[in-house]
């Protein structure tokens, strides 16, 4: 099997210098994002310690759709991933939509996650968060722009350190449950009830938690897009697909259970995070500047990501005739310098506007992108269905209870997107997102009506 992706543009071949450390940790990165530091305090407040339940739906959502994405990927590795197998599903105009969509997502990621760096480096070192914000984006474009090893060995350090992090805050808070930890001043699992209860807003509490929650998990799929620059992609993705369901059980029910057991959850406070709450009532030393630190680094391995993943969706999209040409030439490094410098600079541009435009115009460009993750997964699952169907041979990796399964997770990802549109505070995101989704199909289906009428003019 050929595991790079051929360039029909004429320039070189993406590289293969992903190495299996890489992938491993690309997609233990792809779980622990900075909203699971930061933003799980809102999610908590909302459902009280019932928001287990709202991970535990995520989680499981994003297990199954995994499975599928898997089960595609690895018999046909693809840097497009699930842009490239919606199109060989159900269409050009599919896989063209969701592609674009795709890359959206993650150009918009760039200004937030920068911002969110520039205010932490400001905070700690000081100086204008512009020039922080323009510093961060720069060093992880040079390093984009040298080779995939780079963006992977930056990724794996990230990763570590995030990892770290997480085993020794659960390492901390199991200790300090059994009562074990020396000076902690909480023990314990008593506030999981005592606190209005286990749930102490109701079940509509715990859906609202969920619809929040369910973002956070975004960035899963990327292993499947870079696993298509390693020399054995089948093996890596089969073995991150593999571990997601311990990852997510860890990472995310494992340290929100250690949060909402040693802490009231009516006392978290969004602004400081809900695991400085935690080491704080510990009475670990400078826990606020230990969890500036792991945001920081939490927020440049997204970035990192996003610009990745951006460049990747790009490249692909003009390997099949959807995006400029210039963007499907890669350097002598296997480096599709075309789209990174893309996607930084649109990034870029966001960046200004998260500071020059005014707040609530920001957020409603930001609020366009709120479904998209949903509409990746939908996409996912109508073309897992597609491809099982025609394939001839079965893949290494098979979805589970197909066809049933997947019935589930469309119905499931339907009641949630129904759910959204119910909900007053994420109405306007999934209007938004619907919008953006309706014109990107449109123009899709504009172009491809002409490139079918450009290839019908040349045959005749």
């Amino acid at each position: 099997m050929n595991t790079q992706v051929t360039d029909r543009s004429g320039g070189n071949e993406l590289g293969t210098s992903l190495k299996p450390r890489h992938i491993t940790m690309i997609s233990i990165a792809g779980v622990i994002v900075a909203g699971l530091f930061v933003g799980s305090a809102n999610a908590i407040k909302l459902a009280g310690p019932a928001v287990l339940i709202s991970y535990t739906l995520a989680g499981l959502l994003v297990i199954l759709v995994m499975r599928m994405l898997g089960e595609m990927a690895t018999a046909q590795p693809d840097t497009g991933s699930f842009s490239t197998y919606a199109e060989r599903a159900l269409g050009r105009w599919a896989g063209c939509s969701i592609g674009w969509l795709y890359w959206l997502f993650w150009v918009l990621v760039i200004p937030v996650e920068a911002t969110a760096a520039a205010v932490i480096m400001a905070k700690v070192v000081g100086g204008p968060q512009w020039s922080w914000a323009l510093l961060v984006v720069v060093l992880l474009t040079v390093t984009n722009l040298l080779s995939v090893g780079n963006y992977g060995e930056f990724e794996f350090w990230f990763a570590l350190i995030k990892v770290l992090a997480i085993v020794a805050f659960l390492v901390l808070g199991v200790l300090a449950i059994l009562g074990l930890l020396p000076g902690s001043g909480v023990s314990g699992v008593h506030h999981l009830w005592d606190t209005g209860g286990f749930m102490p807003n109701g079940a509509s509490a715990v859906i609202a938690a969920m619809l929040t929650t369910m973002f956070t998990f975004m960035g899963s799929e990327i292993v499947t897009i870079a696993a298509a620059e390693s020399p054995e992609p089948a093996k890596g993705i089969t073995r991150a697909v593999n571990s997601v369901v311990w990852r997510i059980c860890l990472f995310y029910l494992g340290s929100i259970f250690v949060v909402v057991a040693l802490v009231p959850w009516n006392s978290l406070d969004s602004a400081t995070g809900s695991y400085q709450a935690v080491l704080t009532a510990m009475n670990i030393p400078a826990a606020a500047g230990i969890m500036d630190v792991v945001v920081l680094v939490a927020v440049a391995s997204c970035l990192n990501s996003a610009l990745y993943t951006a460049s990747r969706m790009l490249y692909s999209l003009a390997q099949r005739g959807d995006a400029p040409r210039a963007a499907g030439r890669t350097t002598s490094r296997g480096v599709p310098a075309v789209s990174v410098l893309a996607s930084m600079l649109l990034g870029f541009l966001a960046v200004i506007g998260n500071y020059v435009l005014p707040e609530k115009l920001f957020g409603y460009l930001l609020a366009t992108t709120g479904a998209v993750a949903l509409f990746v997964y939908l996409v996912i699952a109508l073309s897992q269905i597609a491809l099982r169907r025609r394939a001839t041979e079965p893949s290494p990796l098979r979805m589970w209870f197909f066809p049933w399964a997947t019935y589930a997770v469309i119905a499931f990802i339907v009641f949630i997107i129904v759910a959204m549109i119910i909900d007053p505070s994420q109405r306007s995101a999934v209007g938004l997102s619907t919008g953006l989704a309706v014109f990107v199909v449109a123009a899709s289906l504009l172009h491809q009506r002409r490139m079918e009428r450009r290839s019908a003019s040349a045959s005749s």
